[in-house]
């Protein structure tokens, strides 16, 4: 492959700044920074041959290449392709490794996420000591260096359990790759790679039109109805149609053989509405344009979890398929050159979509050729029915696990505990909330504040939008600058957006949307006599004008607020877990630390060190001679050990210590003296479990403990059992 100039020039940069980096003594970062679409993985497979053949690397050198969601299986493909030839480094999954550990020259991919499921291989501990902290032992034993690429960084790199687990890899050089880094601070060099030099040698388009020529569709601010009848997704899907014809006739007349491909982006299922919008597109596209999966047409391709039709080969430039549905899951990483149309509709919970995915229609088609003679073919253009919309780059999400525990052997204790019933009117909505909303609506007097009359429902489209640097638009807000008029259709789904904008903090599903739309309709019904099945269109014209929706969203807001307050009246409902056993396994975060302990049941062990209190108590408990094993409660659900108590409700007490003595007793003990919240409550409902279990045969004691020297621990423990004793152990 013959390298661009601007790629030349970063290899070289990327070489000189890493040997100058692996000279030092400690940890160092890189950061490179590269725009989307001009190549960084051909980048860094060049960068990472030069490395490894350069005599002046004295260093025995090993590779870890860690991306986000899929990408790492893409990465890997495309580097050892590239290494086909001179073989000069080995392209490795985690199952791959010879030895179990990384070789010299060797690369060792994996998706950065996983490795905090709870199966994942890289953690779990086997029989084969086979997982990513005893591959990297046994690779740094032999004295060789790890080099930690991470892929799109700004997905995880600057997150505080992934810089935990960056220090648990302990690279010697860690590069950050990415097209839009966070706020860089903490680097110890740089490589950035400018827009205008990509675009300058054609690898990608100029800039991202946003809704081209919609002129032509609107005439003195508004759309016939007629043209709108199946609603605003049929007016962009028209508009990413006609445009797609314009594109085959300028590339026919460049003589390029290339079948341009649009892609449509459809809303991430939240309810049954995003089904309706599926159905409706393939419904659009298949009886006016006669686009479909069906055998002998073939024109569609589906890309969705669970469903994936007629993907195979629709990268190819001349592929059959002429539309594409997908969604936000393929965006990163995915390589489709051809793609020069993207659709985006209107989704009730963000204007928003990324960078990434507007980057699937950046690359140009032709990279050696460049840009075209006709500067149509040079630009990538997005069609939708989004009023307003921000552009903004993925932000990554924390990993929830890192360390894992394992219980030591089965003490089978067989304790009765319990957790608190989730009521779901806390997150559902019940019928209680018409109730309520009627209620309201009386008391905010709603029938004489809104206006019956005024049934105008202002709906924008942008139009003729045009971006040059798709990278630099993170955070810009477009809003829509041309009238169109609603359809049924738009007008339902409308008032489906309205209701769920304003649920929160209960979860949007159907059922709640449903029951605040019946809610409404009642009011109709009783206070203006006017049947949803009659005017249906009309009360949702009422309900979102721009003289009415304030006053619904304050009554629901009150409605929302009396609810809320007649839930938590409800006392809550304990349920039992008969022969509650310690759990076989538990996971924790990077707020946790490895503790050394010999008699805790989990192993290892480890703790947050929040309380002191909790830690001297531990010693306390390491030190005894008679303490068998001890377990560290946690305070959630049905895992974890809980006794009920009664403050003015019923509520779950997690104890925090369950310890077994060697004669046979169970200690339960909460070290945090009389300064734990509801003190007397807990304490008395602790007691009478244990005096009720022991008349079961149960051999429980234990309360709640303090030590005498409150402020260094060094005293004597005692704990509380309708009075204060000693607690000799």
């Amino acid at each position: 492959m013959q390298l661009k100039i601007y790629q030349e020039n970063a290899i070289d940069d990327l070489l000189a700044k890493s040997k100058r980096l692996l000279g030092y003594s400690g940890s160092k970062k890189l950061v490179f920074k590269s725009p989307t679409g001009s190549g960084k993985t051909i980048m860094m497979a060049e960068f990472l041959k030069r490395l490894v053949n350069d005599k002046e690397v004295r260093q025995s050198l090993g590779f870890i290449w860690t991306a986000p969601r899929q990408l790492y299986i893409q990465s890997r493909d495309k580097l050892e392709s590239y290494f086909e030839n001179t073989r000069v480094l080995k392209c490795s999954f985690f199952e791959d490794l010879d030895d179990r550990k990384i070789r010299e020259n060797e690369i060792l991919f994996f998706n950065w996420e996983s490795i905090n499921r709870a199966d994942n291989i890289y953690i779990r501990d086997n029989e084969l000591d086979f997982n990513l902290s005893k591959v990297l032992e046994r690779t740094k034993e032999e004295g060789r260096e790890i080099i930690l690429i991470i892929d799109e960084a700004h997905h995880h790199a600057t997150s505080e359990i992934s810089q935990g687990l960056i220090q648990m890899i302990g690279p010697k050089l860690t590069i950050e790759v990415t097209a839009t880094p966070a706020t860089i601070t903490d680097e110890d060099e740089k490589v950035f790679v400018q827009l205008e030099d990509v675009k300058r040698e054609g690898m990608i388009k100029k800039g991202v039109i946003l809704n081209d020529n919609f002129e032509n569709f609107i005439k003195e601010g508004k759309i016939k109805t007629q043209k709108l009848s199946g609603g605003s997704e049929e007016l962009v899907i028209d508009a990413a149609m006609k445009k797609r014809q314009e594109l085959i006739k300028e590339f026919q007349k460049e003589r390029v053989n290339v079948n341009p491909l649009v892609l449509i982006q459809l809303p991430d299922r939240k309810t049954s509405l995003e089904d309706r919008i599926k159905e409706r597109v393939e419904s659009i596209l298949k009886n006016k344009y006669k686009i479909s999966i069906e055998k002998g047409n073939n024109k569609l391709a589906i890309w969705l979890s669970g469903e994936h039709i007629n993907k195979e080969g629709v990268e190819k430039q001349d592929s059959e398929v002429e539309v594409l549905l997908f969604k936000q899951a393929i965006a990163l990483g995915w390589d489709c050159p051809r793609a020069q149309i993207l659709v985006l509709f209107r989704e009730w919970h963000s204007p928003i979509f990324s960078i990434q995915t507007v980057g699937r229609i950046m690359r140009m088609p032709e990279p050696d050729k460049g840009h075209y003679e006709n500067e149509i073919l040079n630009y990538g253009y997005v069609y939708t029915n989004l009023d307003n919309i921000e552009i903004q780059e993925d932000i990554a999400k924390d990993y929830i696990t890192i360390y894992t525990s394992k219980r030591s052997f089965d003490p089978k204790l067989n304790l009765l505990s319990c957790y608190p019933k989730r009521h779901r009117e806390k997150t559902r909505l019940s019928p209680l909330f018409i109730e309520i909303f009627l209620k309201q609506a009386k008391e905010y007097n709603l029938k004489e504040q809104i206006d019956i009359k005024a049934k105008k429902i202002d709906l924008k489209i942008i139009s003729d939008y045009k971006a040059e640097d798709v990278d630099t638009l993170a955070g810009v807000r477009i809003v829509g600058d041309k009238e169109i008029k609603a359809s049924g259709f738009d007008m339902q789904k409308l008032f489906d957006f309205f209701i769920r904008n304003n649920l929160t903090p209960f979860y949007p599903e159907d059922r709640s949307v449903g029951r605040v739309k019946e809610a409404i309709y009642k009011f109709f019904e009783k206070e203006l006599k006017m049947w949803y099945g009659d005017v249906w269109e009309e009360i949702i014209q009422i309900v979102l004008n721009d003289k009415n929706s304030q006053h619904f969203v304050n009554v629901l807001d009150k409605t929302k607020e009396r609810y809320k307050e007649e839930v938590e009246k409800r006392k809550s409902e304990m349920v039992d877990v008969p022969n509650w056993n310690i759990p076989k396994i538990l996971f924790y975060s990077d707020e946790y630390k490895k503790v050394e302990t010999k008699k805790s049941i989990m192993q290892p062990f480890f703790s947050d060190e929040k309380w002191k209190s909790e830690s001297a108590f531990i010693d306390f408990l390491e030190k005894s001679e008679k303490v068998e094993w001890w377990f560290k409660n946690g305070d959630r659900d049905a895992t974890f050990f809980a006794v009920p108590y009664n403050n003015g409700e019923k509520k779950p007490f997690y104890v925090d210590f369950i310890v077994k003595l060697k004669d046979g007793k169970i200690g339960l003990f909460d070290p945090h003296s009389v300064h734990l919240s509801d003190f007397t409550s807990k304490s008395g409902g602790l007691q009478r479990y244990i005096k009720e279990e022991n008349k079961k045969g149960k051999n429980l004691f234990g309360g709640i403990v303090k030590n005498i020297d409150e402020k260094n621990y060094k005293g004597r423990w005692m704990y509380f059992d309708n009075q204060w004793k000693e607690l000799d152990l």
